[in-house]
This record gives C-alpha cells, structure tokens and sequence, in this order.
C-alpha cells in the first residue's frame, strides 16, 4: 500500500510569517496538532506544533501575538511522497520519533499522513503499533 492510499488531503497550513497566535488559532479551529510551515508557493518549509507554542513560546514567555511561526517552527523536517510504500514512511515516524509526516511532492505539501491515519487500518495496525512504541520507548529513555 502507498502512502496516497492513507494519507489525508486536506492539509491546514501556515506561512512562517504569520504569528504564533494565528498557527494556534489554526490547531485549535482544525482539531490538528501540527501544521506544515509552508512559502507561498507551497513549499514545505517547516512544521510547527501545539508542543512547540507551550514549550518555546507560553512557558518561554513570549508574546504569541508577536512572535513569527518561523522562530519557533522546525526547520529540519523529514517528509514522503505519496507513491512511497506506508510500511517505509511507519518505519520514518518511528525512527524520526515523529506522529506526523507531511507528504511532499516536488516539495509542495499535497497531504499529511498520521499515525492515526495508519492506526485505523486492521491491515497496518501491527505496523502502528510498532511504531507508537518506539516513539514512546524512546520519550522514555530521553526522560528518564
């Protein structure tokens, strides 16, 4: 199975110089816990996430009225195509310890596919298993 055969289409994005507050207007009114940083010509430029707000700019105690998505977003992110098999891209998200990967052609974001996008399959729920583990044992080890 191809990641196109999973991945959701409808993509909420946001431009890296928008405000914090309107990426978490975004997250809140969409149900997402991420959005793809995109230019305007659709170019994937970063991803930014309700963790990222809390932890680099509420707790920092920033403004989010006036801090841009571009210095909180990160820059190095890792993404797939849609023809690229869903039993790689798992693989990626448990390596990368990622819930999320934005799905990319020609480096403009044409889907997002998510943990839970695979989790809801009976013919990968193994595969999402494995994954979510990995990403927790490692939450783990980096915490303790």
């Amino acid at each position: 199975m191809q990641v196109k055969d999973l991945m959701s289409t409808h993509v909420v994005s946001v431009a890296p110089e928008e405000t914090v507050q309107v990426a978490a207007r975004l997250l809140s009114r969409h149900n997402v816990g991420a959005l793809p940083v995109c230019s305007p010509d659709g170019k994937l430029r970063g991803m930014i996430t309700d963790r990222d707000i809390v932890l680099r700019c509420v707790a920092a105690q920033e403004d989010p009225a006036k801090t841009l998505v571009r210095n909180l977003m990160t820059s190095r992110v890792v993404s797939v195509a849609p023809t690229d098999d869903a039993n790689t891209a798992t693989a990626l998200m448990a390596r990368e310890q990622v819930r999320r990967l934005p799905v990319t052609e020609q480096g403009k974001v044409v889907g997002m596919l998510c943990l839970s996008d695979v989790a809801v399959r009976q013919d990968f729920s193994t595969e999402a298993a494995e994954c979510l583990s990995s990403i927790c044992s490692n939450i783990a080890h980096r915490e303790s």
